[in-house]
């Protein structure tokens, strides 16, 4: 997932963990976020995969490619969404994978057409230093703080998380740097809401699907909902069993947006492939 924001009151938390889609990061608060990171129960390794990113009626607005790669005792997870108007989603994420995943470091993009409020957010972990760039009134703007980052810390790790979550835990609460113009840390409650079914290739199969919220304490949450601020939940479909896969992701890329989704994608051959021609 990772979050962004237009103002310290309202704009647009992402997380696509995969990476990845927005959660709204609108009216947060901030306070001592503690938690037990996630365990390693699937040991992530290199991979390549294609996705698709689509409006709610199915009409693919960009083509995205997830690469993995091991280096030593870390992973490097790139995540580019390319759109057909030029637009660019670009999310780096680097952790480890000893015992229970941890976040190093995390860094993500959102510039073009697609994006209304396009920003750059940076975090280094080891230093609990958070940067976010933005533009403020045609002013280039860099907003640097220190945090005191947690170790369940999930920006960039949302759907390694989810693949690892136990099969019997009713809700699990994990730590994310919403970016606004001041960074803060905010709650991400994951909860299941039950399998549903999906085919490939005409063969049937299941998967679990997870919302996931973030939680408006005190004040802020009982407002929000009547100034139009309440953000939305993401849903996100994993496949279980020995090797659980990603399957499909359902939210908002910013404050406001429409609801897209994201889904694996395979190839496409030329019909000549086919007939021998």
């Amino acid at each position: 997932m990772r979050f962004y924001s237009k103002s310290a009151l309202v704009q647009s938390v992402r997380f696509w963990s995969f990476t990845g889609l927005l959660v709204s990061a609108a009216l947060l608060r901030s306070g001592a976020l503690l938690a037990e990171p996630v365990a390693v129960r699937h040991m992530e390794g290199t991979v390549h995969g294609f996705l698709v990113l689509r409006t709610r009626e199915g009409k693919p607005l960009a083509a995205g490619d997830l690469i993995q790669v091991v280096q030593g005792n870390r992973l490097v997870s790139s995540l580019i969404f390319h759109f057909k108007d030029g637009s660019v989603d670009d999310e780096t994420t680097v952790f480890s994978q000893r015992r229970t995943f941890q976040l190093l470091s995390y860094h993500h993009v959102q510039k073009g057409p697609s994006f209304p409020h396009p920003m750059d957010v940076s975090i280094d972990a080891s230093k609990g230093q958070v940067t976010v760039r933005s533009v403020d009134g045609g002013k280039d703007k860099v907003d640097t703080d220190h945090l005191d980052l947690p170790p369940d810390l999930a920006n960039g790790l949302l759907l390694n998380l989810l693949k690892n979550l136990p099969t019997d835990a009713a809700e699990t609460k994990v730590s994310y740097v919403a970016a606004t113009p001041k960074p803060r840390l905010v709650k991400l409650a994951i909860t299941p809401q039950g399998e549903e079914t999906f085919w490939v290739a005409g063969a049937r199969h299941r998967a679990m699907r997870y919302a996931l919220k973030v939680e408006l304490g005190g004040l802020t949450g009982v407002v929000a909902p009547f100034l139009g601020k309440q953000p939305e939940d993401i849903h996100v479909w994993i496949l279980g069993g020995k090797a659980p896969a990603f399957v499909r992701m359902e939210g908002q890329l910013y404050q406001g947006g429409p609801v897209w989704t994201i889904e694996l994608t395979s190839p496409v051959w030329p019909r000549s492939q086919y007939s021998g021609k």
